[in-house]
């Protein structure tokens, strides 16, 4: 049994025709017939029944065609896997994102990787923290994109950039006329979170403890924002339910502009004030460290490389890259 063989049964099948299957196969007919003849006889088996101008699959022949193209994947797979030995940079890269990330970094990172690596396609995969770390570890994917901290399980790490937070309050708030707001001030707000499992969650209640006080009906409002989206909390935010910390890639451009900016898209800057996070205390503003993790047995390192330089041609607005 060949995989020459097996290529021609499945042809025949695809096909249903001993001849036309030849011509995709690039042989003459003769030539796919006798092997399919001998694979049958090595089999004991009839895999097709032949009549004028017809052919079909035996019920066993289905059977047979169908794990015979599954052993012709896995051929196929295994020069994949030496051509990307050869070239680090040729196939796809399995990318981990997480939520608090993906929406804010992607599209440019997609750019930035079409432009220089197109050959380097990213397959991206958006999840939790822990989640990813499940993936990386079983091989699902190849590389994440987190914040830290998060479990020492012993992968390779690379620090990308800090990221301060900022405070999202509405427009109309007392604080929304001021330039910058302290933690302590935050404190006394109706402070909106993710839900449990999302890690900026857990960054904002290291910043301030206190955030866990939702308002006097606080288990109604933490059930009704488990699982959801910064965007859906900024649209919280908007309607006057309660303050919230945001990452800064995650504010729109236009919303930091000058206030006394007019016209179209000021719209978010209208229901929505971004501020500086500043501790009164003279400490640094509250941030998270982002970086690229990857187990250490991949050996694909040149595409590692490649992608941290994609993200730093990234524009990342008011964050501090690190080498």
């Amino acid at each position: 049994m060949t995989l020459t063989e097996l290529k021609y049964i499945v042809a025949v099948a695809r096909e249903r025709h001993f001849g036309k299957a030849a011509e995709a196969c690039y042989v003459s007919q003769p030539t796919l017939s006798v092997a399919i003849k001998k694979l049958e006889d090595e089999l004991e088996v009839k895999l097709f029944e032949r009549s004028a101008g017809e052919v079909t699959v035996t019920p066993l022949g289905e059977q047979i065609v169908q794990q015979a193209q599954s052993v012709l994947d896995q051929a196929a797979s295994i020069k994949e896997i030496a051509k990307r030995g050869k070239d680090p940079l040729s196939g796809p890269l399995n990318l981990g994102v997480i939520y608090t990330i993906g929406p804010y970094l992607l599209p440019d990172l997609v750019r930035q990787n079409i432009a220089r690596t197109p050959q380097m396609p990213l397959v991206l995969q958006e999840n939790f923290t822990v989640k990813l770390l499940e993936m990386l570890r079983s091989g699902e994917i190849d590389c994440a994109i987190m914040a830290e901290p998060f479990p020492d399980t012993g992968l390779a790490v690379a620090q990308l950039y800090d990221e301060p937070f900022m405070a999202a309050v509405p427009v109309h708030h007392p604080l929304a006329e001021r330039e910058s707001v302290s933690s302590d001030e935050l404190r006394k707000e109706t402070m909106l979170l993710l839900g449990t499992g999302h890690c900026f969650r857990d960054h904002v209640l290291e910043v301030c403890p206190e955030f866990a006080r939702f308002s006097s009906d606080a288990e109604g409002i933490r059930k009704s924002f488990e699982g959801s989206s910064l965007e859906t909390i900024k649209h919280m935010v908007a309607a006057g339910m309660g303050v919230t910390l945001v990452p800064r890639l995650s504010v729109p451009a236009d919303a930091l502009k000058p206030r006394a900016a007019k016209g179209r898209g000021r719209e978010l800057e209208q229901i929505v004030r971004y501020l500086p996070v500043r501790d009164l205390q003279g400490g640094e503003p509250p941030t998270r460290r982002v970086v690229l993790a990857w187990r250490r047995s991949f050996t694909r390192y040149e595409a590692i490389a490649a992608l941290r330089n994609a993200i730093y041609a990234c524009e990342l607005p008011g964050v501090k890259r690190l080498s």
